[in-house]
């Protein structure tokens, strides 16, 4: 069983935690994190392109110039695909880029994804991941005390207001809350730092 140590605020070791085997402590599935992180980005699309087609475009009613005698090609219409200022042929349209993934695949990579932090050794779990005003330089500091540098995703078990707004204004680090966690924040994140009862959240869920 996986074990990780527990900090305060300022860095200090508290004491010590035992993860869940069945959540920080699987072989991390590749396949299913690839499709977890494609799932989500795809459903991040809005899929609201568009382009005319020569049907749409303003204008060309008029046969530019008659069919045979004049030595040119014959056109129907100046706003053909092939014309300058004509419509797009074959472009893109609205549409839907929504996939979705099963269940129990998405456990499965949820576990994967927690597992592969606590195993690199980038999960951090803080006694109470709590401020007591908003103060970005407090979260800075904090991150600095328990040294989990470039990007860092903060979890708590409830939104916590003095957390997120002191938080929003630093690159690199964002704010979760244990009910909206993905796959992909998890992985793009370099640490995870954890409040101790998001854990207990997290291996209800997620078990």
């Amino acid at each position: 069983m996986p074990k990780v140590n527990i900090l305060d605020m300022t860095g200090k070791t508290v004491g010590e935690l035992e993860l869940s085997e069945s959540v920080f402590g699987t072989a991390p599935n590749k396949a299913l994190l690839h499709e977890a992180v494609k799932v989500h980005l795809a459903n991040r699309r809005q899929g609201t392109q568009s382009t005319l087609t020569r049907a749409e475009v303003r204008g060309g009613g008029k046969k530019p110039w008659r069919q045979k005698g004049t030595g040119r090609a014959r056109q129907g219409s100046t706003r053909s695909p092939n014309w300058a200022g004509g419509g797009v042929a074959l472009g893109p349209k609205p549409r839907d880029h929504g996939l979705s993934m099963n269940k129990k695949a998405r456990k499965s990579a949820m576990r994967s994804a927690l597992s592969a932090k606590a195993l690199g050794g980038n999960l951090y779990v803080i006694e109470s991941l709590d401020l007591p005003e908003i103060k970005t330089k407090q979260v800075t500091a904090f991150l600095s005390a328990i040294e989990a540098g470039g990007k860092a995703l903060l979890i708590t078990p409830c939104p916590r207001e003095t957390v997120i707004k002191s938080a929003r204004n630093l690159p690199g680090v964002r704010t979760a809350v244990t009910g909206a966690l993905s796959v992909y924040e998890i992985l793009n994140a370099d640490a995870l730092v954890i409040d101790r009862q998001a854990i207990a959240k997290i291996e209800e869920v997620w078990a």
